[in-house]
């Protein structure tokens, strides 16, 4: 009689058990929709390597390791390393574990660790996504969810194009660390081109790429779709997709849109594709037809809010959206099955899906010659028009982003192996410029990724890439039409987003990189497991290492993150109470705190470092003083670079009136900051100062090597100017870098004060002004005169035109002459 009953209670449990996964299964499922709509209104999660955009990363690393803790719970007992998906969940774990590697060479600790952590979030949203969406279900819903918070941020978007800024600020200003003082900072970015819509991402570029993928999928899920409302939904969002995809005025955008769009369609069947095109235009006419009252009335509105003006704008928008809709809706009920019928011998011959996708890269070249090259782009609003006319190889973007992927070859050429860290370009950039740009990102993902890890991160990151696309195409084509569909979705967001990618800095955004490897983790799924044949564990011994690592991983990250979180927190305090109190101790308390978690961190660092020096400048304490220099220390050797930590070191020991240390640095460091004019002024200005101190102490050798030292900056300088005459003619300079009176003048005095005559002329005779009532030009013409005199010439004009000034630069000219130098 007891085996019923233990047979029942048996059941029972088992019962139990299955409610309780399948609760933990749609408690991930949900907290992962949740995770990535909030990361997409925390300005998309952007490493901007400022301490505002700290605590949400840290926050994603938080969250994302929970998620990750449930997702070990769930799938704990069928844990297995037997086939080829199974492994790439070992796989994904070399992705942050060569940031870790790199950090041998980092070139800022700081930056090289956030990055580590990045790449963990990445590594765990792949392993959860290629779990959950093998369960079709929960791929449906995260699909469907996926694209919602599309739509929602195209939403957001438009709301603040049409001057709804304090409206959409409080519909997500109670979560959104990108809402200031009640708006969306920069969801409208404003450039030299004018307006240019940015939604959450804060950069056109990036929202742009983001645009397109949805666009994409929305066709694709519009033709999958079976019912009615749902295929009216997609087709609806066709107009304010394209548009806001026009209103951002990328042209990386427009550019890369016909290659991933020849892309998509050689995987699909010629009646999908002829569909796609046939959706395509109809969606761009309904966009073309409100796209100038709707430029123009954004425009307006964002220097003045009208709500009738408003109001107007909506209606033309959803009118719009609502008739393309319902011609979407009739052609997929109507149209679709006649082509389908019709092309159906086609689609069954052997490389059919080739011939649209070829006739599509004719279309675009017509299309592009028309816009480019023709009145026909004059049925757009002029900013638009402008962008798409500046569209060609000689202008300022392309050329630019031609001299970020040379500099990025010359500074991997120098890391080559395990590269210089996470953060590297930002580090490291202005060392290896070929001119004096701005920029902290590369505008291309793959080499700002190869001078990060070098030649064996990179290699591991393309292979696991290139695997997971090539496996998925693979069984892509092996499947029939249903199963194909199920997971086109992702391969349609990793790949559009990868190769906008190519030309811009979209993967800084960790919501954009989390897409890319939730995309990554979606193919995987549709990936057909195969047996490995050598690599393959039993169920326990996998359940048991993956265990290991993962739980290792997990106590790791959330210590860390946590820990980062207070860093965080008393970095943020510390930096308000330094804008708001006058109290030493109060200010210093959190800094102190932030730097017993994060030692070397920047930005507690050198604010702790301006109060110890505000300390000694008010006090003489030389404890102040040492404190100072020490943290300064510290800090330089986990950031090498950083431009700022140094200049705020030299600033103190010239202060302390420590002048051969300060000069030592500013002089070891003027290599790092080759186009940095103002450091070279410093620099030439400090030389003569204490070669001509040395001078008058009678030390030769120290004069000689400050002179040359001076001498040899200003010819840095003079170099540089030539080598910016070189620049391609469409390619803007950047920075000023220019020789300035100031360096002509110290220039010349050293040479002259080295005997060296004629070289003291030369170089003097090139800042010869026609103002000589300004002090600084005024003293180039007497030492110019004077170097004159004593190679026995003169230039009568100039000498003429000093004396009416006043007579007594006669005399000055004559006591310069005469002056003698060992």
């Amino acid at each position: 009689m007891s085996n019923p009953v233990y047979g029942k209670q048996m059941k029972t449990s088992s019962k139990a058990t299955a409610n309780s996964t399948s609760m933990l299964l749609w408690s991930l499922s949900i907290g992962l929709i949740l995770f990535l709509l909030w990361s997409a209104f925390q300005v998309a999660l952007f490493n901007g390597q400022l301490l505002q955009f700290e605590a949400p990363i840290y926050w994603a690393v938080v969250i994302t390791t929970l998620l990750f803790i449930l997702w070990v719970a769930i799938y704990f007992k069928r844990m297995k390393l037997e086939t080829q998906q199974d492994w790439l969940k070992v796989a994904v774990i070399l992705l942050p574990l060569t940031y870790v590697l790199s950090l041998i060479n980092a070139a800022s600790e700081y930056l090289a660790n956030n990055m580590i952590l990045i790449q963990s979030i990445y590594a765990m949203i792949f392993v959860m996504t290629m779990y959950l969406l093998q369960n079709n279900k929960i791929n449906h819903i995260i699909q469907s969810s996926l694209i919602g918070i599309a739509y929602v941020i195209v939403g957001f978007g438009l709301l603040n194009w049409l001057g709804a800024f304090n409206f959409a600020g409080k519909l997500v200003g109670w979560f959104s660390a990108g809402v200031i003082n009640g708006v969306y900072n920069q969801a409208i970015w404003n450039d030299s081109n004018g307006a240019r819509l940015a939604s959450v991402f804060q950069y056109p570029n990036t929202y742009a790429a983001f645009l397109m993928a949805f666009l994409f999928i929305s066709i694709f899920s519009m033709i999958r779709s079976k019912r009615i409302i749902t295929q009216l939904l997609h087709g609806f969002m066709l107009v304010p997709i394209i548009l806001s995809l026009l209103l951002t005025l990328s042209r990386t955008g427009l550019v890369m849109l016909p290659i991933v769009f020849v892309i998509l369609l050689l995987l699909l069947k010629p009646t999908k594709q002829i569909l796609w095109f046939i959706y395509c235009a109809v969606s761009a006419i309904g966009t073309l037809l409100v796209l100038n009252p709707i430029n123009t009335a954004g425009i307006e509105l964002q220097k003045q809010f009208t709500g009738s003006l408003s109001a107007k704008s909506w209606a033309i928008l959803i009118g719009a959206s609502l008739v393309v809709a319902l011609l979407c809706w009739a052609i997929q009920r109507f149209v679709a099955p006649m082509l389908e019928a019709k092309f159906q011998s086609w689609s069954a011959r052997k490389a059919s899906s080739v011939w649209i996708p070829l006739g599509s890269v004719v279309l675009t070249v017509v299309i592009a010659v028309l816009l480019l090259g023709t009145g026909v782009r004059n049925i757009l609003p002029d900013s638009i028009s402008t962008r798409l006319e500046n569209i060609n190889f000689q202008q300022h973007s392309v050329l630019e982003r031609i001299t970020f992927y040379k500099d990025a070859t010359k500074l991997f050429a120098d890391y080559p192996v395990i590269g210089a860290g996470g953060g590297a370009w930002t580090a490291l950039y202005e060392k290896y410029q070929n001119n004096p740009y701005v920029s902290a990102q590369a505008h291309n993902f793959f080499m700002q990724y190869l001078v990060e890890v070098g030649l064996v991160g990179f290699l591991v990151f393309m292979a696991f890439i290139l695997y997971v696309f090539y496996q998925y195409v693979r069984s892509y084509v092996r499947r029939n039409e249903e199963d194909r569909e199920s997971h086109f979705v992702y391969f349609i967001l990793s790949m559009s987003i990868l190769v906008l990618s190519l030309l811009d800095f979209n993967m800084s955004y960790v919501f954009i990189g989390m897409l890319v490897f939730l995309g990554l983790g979606g193919m995987s799924a549709a990936i057909e497991p195969q047996p490995t044949r050598r690599l393959k564990m039993g169920e326990a011994a996998a359940r048991g290492v993956y265990s290991i690592i993962a739980g290792i991983a997990i106590i790791v990250l959330l210590i860390v993150s946590v820990r980062f979180l207070q860093a965080n927190h008393y970095a943020i305090e510390g930096n308000e109470l330094a804008r708001s109190s006058q109290d030493f101790r109060q200010i210093k308390a959190p800094l102190d705190k932030d730097l017993s978690i994060r030692s070397t961190h920047p930005d507690s660092l050198m604010l702790l470092a301006s109060l110890y020096q505000q300390g000694y400048t008010q006090t003489k304490d030389e404890q102040f003083y040492t404190e100072a220099v020490q943290l300064l220390q510290r800090g330089l050797e986990a950031e090498p670079y950083n431009k700022s930590m140094v200049k705020q070191l030299i600033g103190i020991y010239e202060l302390k009136g420590e002048n051969d240390q300060a000069y030592t640095l500013r002089k070891e460091y003027a290599s790092n900051y080759i186009w940095d004019m103002d450091w070279y002024e410093q620099l030439i200005s400090r030389s003569f100062d204490l070669g001509y101190q040395a001078l008058g102490q009678g030390d030769t050798t120290k004069k000689n090597a400050y002179f040359s030292s001076g001498i040899e900056a200003y010819q840095h300088v003079v170099d540089g100017v030539e080598h910016l005459k070189t620049l391609p003619k469409g390619q803007l300079q950047g920075q000023p870098f220019q020789v300035t009176p100031t360096m002509i003048l110290n220039a010349g005095k050293m040479r002259y004060m080295s005997n060296d005559l004629p070289g003291a002329t030369a170089v003097l005779k090139t800042g010869i002004a026609e103002d000589l009532t300004d002090a600084t030009n005024r003293e180039i013409a007497r030492w110019y005169l004077a170097s004159l005199k004593r190679e026995f010439k003169l230039d009568e004009a100039l000498y003429h035109k000093l004396i009416a000034i006043s007579s007594s630069e006669a005399d000055e000219i004559k006591r310069i002459a005469e002056l003698t130098f060992n």
